[in-house]
């Protein structure tokens, strides 16, 4: 499981590239072994009302927040959340050279609990 939620100020819509962005977290994710295809879920958020800094409207703002089942070692943690944050930035760079732009990235394990999901994903990849 990965779970990604990009969230976004509005006045980056143009730039942004979504799906390219999400195609590219999916590609890094599966490359590091930790996390199967059928059970990433890309989803962005975009944000309308928003105040960054002094307030200046030129600037944006990305955070990408990565939620992850429980099982991994906390070196397989690290050195996924930096190559999920490396793609991130990557991505970024050409927008982060022309305006302001505060880029925030945060991977969080779930915690042991009460935890219910269905997923036939992995019958349909196989027929693909």
């Amino acid at each position: 499981m990965a779970h990604f939620i990009l969230e976004y100020s509005a006045n980056l819509d143009e730039n942004l590239h979504i799906q390219a962005l999400f195609e590219n977290l999916i590609e890094t994710a599966v490359a590091t072994t930790l996390f199967p295809l059928a059970g990433i879920r890309c989803r962005a958020h975009r944000s309308e009302q928003y105040r960054i800094a002094d307030g200046n409207p030129d600037f944006g703002f990305v955070h990408l927040h990565v939620r992850i089942g429980r099982g991994r070692s906390e070196e397989e943690k690290h050195s996924a959340a930096k190559a999920l944050f490396d793609c991130l930035t990557d991505h970024l760079q050409k927008l982060y050279e022309q305006q302001g732009l505060a880029i925030s990235f945060e991977m969080t394990e779930l915690p042991e609990s009460l935890k219910y999901n269905q997923n036939n994903l992995r019958n349909y990849l196989a027929k693909a």
